[in-house]
């Protein structure tokens, strides 16, 4: 049996397996074809906005939906080697969500580093979510 894995080691893990992207070069992959995945609860989503075209999918549905041979697959979910960049708030658990699609054989999956606040911050597009009536 291993030793325990704290979550500041496992990401650190993780993240090796694969090459980050800033809010700048997620951007440009947008309009090169990637597909940009924010995995933010809707409360957050609500509070500060949407990426103008990202699909939303929340984290607990990711793979599922994103499985290229998946029953629940979305339509983007169109093979293996599609590019795929994830985003969730700050850009932790979109580090452990691109893990876990590597593990599904999207190996060109990939995170934003500092997530949905880095491109805001970045001052790249966003959308208001209008309230429901």
């Amino acid at each position: 049996m291993s030793a325990p894995v704290g979550i500041d080691e496992l990401l650190e893990r993780v993240r090796a397996g694969y090459t980050r992207v800033g809010a700048r070069e997620a951007y440009e992959a947008s309009l090169s074809g990637a597909l940009l995945v924010d995995i933010r609860y809707q409360a957050l989503r609500e509070r500060d906005g949407l990426i103008p075209g990202a699909l939303v999918i929340e984290r607990n549905e990711l793979e599922w939906r994103l499985d290229p041979l998946g029953s629940h697959r979305a339509p983007e979910a169109t093979g293996h080697d599609l590019r795929v960049v994830v985003v969730c708030n700050e850009g932790y658990a979109s580090s452990l969500a691109a893990a876990s699609l590597h593990a599904l054989g999207l190996h060109r999956a990939t995170d934003l580093t500092g997530g949905f606040q880095a491109w805001k911050a970045a001052g790249l597009p966003v959308t208001p979510v209008s309230p429901v009536s």
